[in-house]
């Protein structure tokens, strides 16, 4: 059986910039879905994980029987709890033993959230604290135990996702504007470049986590009045007016005595330090500052 370079279980947006990158870079892979369409030009594997099947049942070993052999495996969904990453490593694995399966190394998409606790420093990194009890994070951990890499990914964007759309979604009401602080943010190609570089230089990587940003801290504030004219469908001078959010963000600035935006990070909170994974494997983001 030919050992692929790697098989992306879930293949969705993420894999919208994954794929074109494995294609130039000259690395094998293969993909699922649950419904097994086309993602960026490549056929995928209908395939569905059943978090609910027995670790040690033929139903858990059939499973992953449809699945090809594959250096690194990356989950791009979430797992949840206890016992599902071991579900998957303990599969997979099981179907390829004695085909190099003990060798398979496992990459997952985790998520920045798990820091949304309170923090002593203003600045939050991948050893900082975190919700133990989170459920992605117990999933996670185990993971990590398992000899895995988790990539924690903060806010997602590129292609279909504006985040100038987010605007009227997450914050409705003036208060709900005065809320709104620091945001993190990382562009699909450089997660999809981070995933390679993390498949070149596993000893690195391998029983790791990773917080993935751009290196830009953002401050809602500044984005939502640099935005003030996002989706105006009306393009004459007479017509144009700001967005509600754009107003109260200037209103909050004189409530506040804030003389000019992006405001300071003492006052945006909680800062992730967003730079180590990029020195460690030697790489820049090419698509930072949304």
């Amino acid at each position: 059986m030919q050992e692929l370079d790697l098989l992306i279980l879930g293949a969705g947006w993420s894999s919208t910039f994954l794929i074109p990158l494995l294609r130039e870079r000259h690395l094998s892979f293969a993909a699922t879905t649950r419904d097994g369409r086309a993602v960026a030009g490549a056929q995928t594997i209908k395939w569905a994980f059943d978090p609910g099947a027995d670790a040690v049942s033929e139903k858990q070993k059939n499973q992953f029987s449809s699945l090809p052999l594959a250096k690194h495996v990356l989950v791009t969904f979430p797992l949840v709890g206890t016992g599902q990453a071991s579900a998957i490593v303990r599969g997979y694995e099981g179907v390829f033993g004695g085909k190099k399966g003990d060798g398979v190394r496992f990459l997952l998409f985790g998520s920045t959230g798990i820091w949304q606790v309170a923090q002593k420093t203003l600045w939050v990194s991948r050893r900082s604290p975190y919700d133990v009890g989170n459920a992605r994070a117990v999933a996670e951990d185990e993971l990590l135990g398992l000899g895995g890499c988790v990539l924690n990914l903060a806010g997602l964007w590129g292609g279909a996702r504006d985040p100038k759309t987010w605007v009227d979604r997450v914050a409705t009401t003036k208060e709900g504007v005065r809320a709104k602080k620091s945001l993190h943010m990382i562009h699909g190609l450089d997660v999809a470049r981070a995933v390679v570089a993390v498949m070149g230089a596993w000893q690195r990587a391998g029983g790791e986590r990773w917080m993935l940003t751009d290196g830009f801290v953002y401050d809602w504030w500044s984005l939502m009045a640099g935005w003030a004219d996002a989706g105006n469908g009306d393009k004459s001078v007479m017509g144009r007016e700001p967005a509600k959010q754009a107003q109260w963000v200037l209103e909050l600035m004189r409530e506040e005595r804030v003389w000019a935006l992006p405001r300071g990070m003492e006052v945006l909170g909680r800062c992730y330090f967003g730079r180590e994974f990029w020195d460690v494997f030697g790489l820049v983001p090419l698509e930072a500052r949304i």
